[in-house]
């Protein structure tokens, strides 16, 4: 074995995109971003889209930063993105138009229309999938009702990380983890839902084939190799497509005892489970059974996550005042504890075009203080979402059946000290942060096992626990969360 293998993760995340280089020495990762560029929603003619052939450059910049670096070839290439959002190609592999992104309007009612067609509890039982009005379902209803020409025209599906395999590779296939987002995925027979879709009248003739995480879907492509300056014949290889089953991949000490939370502009708070809950109570709780890794399912809830103070931040940024992450979280931590709360998953804070105007709003129409300063809005920000985790947990360890002693918490929201610190005191439970580049780390880790560098996941866990530096905050006194708890249930009726 060489002294170290290298392996390239292309990580497409909602706010930003990367090309990392994983390096394997036989027992530690070493990670290193050759190329970050941004990412964001693009809004034309009414409709808010991906700029999906920029991201498309910006990874094979990365590829060629690489090439131009590295005598020796990657042992493979992987692919992790965002989940729910689609890219339509015509008969002959052509894409009909750039992605429409999941906060555009136009799902707005679709869910509801859907649910008078087919009971949510029938959805539920075969998708096991939280409602959501962004979820790809809602998508293409949208669409088919509409009328949309594209689809007349249309081939394919393939979800985006499914779009960038096709230029990698030329192969047209649909990872299971990404696959299992859009609510039109049996979570049974681990198969499209083509029943569900034929009720609905939408067109399951578009859906490709569906490949597990960990599958060789073939080498990079001659032309894209020579254009990028690297040899043919390296493989592509699918890890879990989307980046929370990548992840939640990577989590050092994950166990049955252990809740996770992958925190970003989402947060993804979880289980691992060996089968799906199709209950009645995790309909309820309007919890989703994600498809993982190695045959397991990912039992959470979607939560808005840090895109409240993110927007906030960009806002300001709008405005001329460009505060730093640390200068923020640095006033929160002295301002005023649970002085103005919200509910992170109200519709107010979906897509406003000021986000602390409706931060303002809510508190105001909520007959709670106004928050002006950024360091007010950033607490309440952090502390939202912190009680919002306490009260998602307790509806896990109800459907799990058993508590769940630690939180681990990885992503960049790991890096936020107020954050994970507000999450032990209002979950009373030690929180484990690390790593931030979970995403990454799992990406390279399933194109590990695949290329038989390493045995299996648990294996690659260990390795990864011996590569990063974690975090442990344990929790405070109890009292001012359990007060605000009460206040913040009030909130979410």
């Amino acid at each position: 074995m060489p002294d170290r293998v290298a392996y390239l993760a292309l990580d497409l995340g909602a706010s930003s995109g990367r090309v990392l280089l994983g390096q394997w020495d036989g027992a530690r990762f070493a990670l290193r971003e050759l190329h970050r560029f941004p990412n964001g929603g693009v809004r034309a003619g009414g409709r808010l889209y991906w700029d999906a052939l920029r991201l498309w450059q910006a990874c094979k910049d990365g590829l060629a930063l690489y090439a131009r670096e590295f005598a020796a070839p990657p042992a493979s290439i992987g692919i992790d993105t965002w989940a729910v959002d689609f890219a339509l190609l015509d008969a002959a592999g052509q894409l009909l138009g750039n992605p429409v992104h999941y906060r555009d309007e136009r799902t707005a009612g679709m869910m509801e229309e859907v649910c008078e067609q087919v009971p949510r509890a029938e959805i539920f039982a075969r998708t096991g999938i939280q409602f959501m009005p962004i979820n790809t379902l809602y998508q293409l209803y949208a669409l088919t009702r509409a009328g949309d020409p594209q689809l007349a025209t249309a081939g394919t599906l393939l979800m985006v990380p499914d779009l960038f395999n096709y230029w990698l590779t030329g192969r047209t296939a649909a990872e299971y983890t990404n696959a299992t987002t859009t609510q039109f995925f049996n979570a049974t027979t681990r198969d499209w839902d083509r029943d569900l879709l034929a009720q609905l009248g939408l067109p399951a003739h578009l859906l490709p084939e569906v490949v597990q995480p960990g599958t060789v879907l073939g080498e990079l492509l001659p032309a894209v190799a020579a254009e990028v300056g690297l040899p043919g014949g390296v493989p592509i290889i699918a890890p879990a497509t989307h980046d929370t089953g990548s992840a939640v991949a990577a989590i050092p000490g994950l166990d049955a005892r252990s809740a996770y939370i992958s925190s970003g502009t989402w947060s993804l708070l979880g289980f691992e489970a060996p089968t799906p809950v199709l209950d009645e109570r995790a309909l309820a709780h309007n919890f989703t059974n994600e498809g993982g890794v190695a045959g397991t399912v990912r039992l959470l809830k979607n939560i808005t996550g840090l895109w409240l103070l993110e927007e906030c931040r960009r806002q300001w940024q709008r405005e001329g005042r460009d505060y730093s992450w640390d200068d923020l979280l640095d006033a929160a931590e002295r301002a005023a504890s649970f002085r103005s709360l919200v509910d992170p998953d109200a519709a107010d804070f979906a897509n406003p075009p000021d986000m602390p105007a409706a931060l303002r709003a809510y508190c105001a129409r909520t007959g709670q203080p106004t928050p002006e300063e950024p360091a007010a809005l950033a607490r309440c920000c952090l502390e939202s979402v912190a009680l919002k985790y306490r009260v998602v947990l307790a509806a896990l360890e109800e459907l799990v059946g058993h508590p769940l002693e630690t939180i681990r918490v990885v992503g960049g929201g790991s890096q936020n000290r107020l954050l994970c610190q507000l999450t032990a005191d209002c979950c009373q439970r030690p929180v484990v942060a690390g790593p931030v580049e979970a995403t990454a780390l799992g990406n390279i880790l399933l194109q590990a096992i695949a290329t038989g560098q390493i045995r299996d996941l648990a294996a690659g866990r260990a390795a990864i626990a011996d590569s990063v530096t974690l975090t442990r905050y344990e929790p405070h006194s109890s009292s001012a969360c359990d007060a605000a708890s009460a206040r913040f249930a009030a909130l979410l009726g």
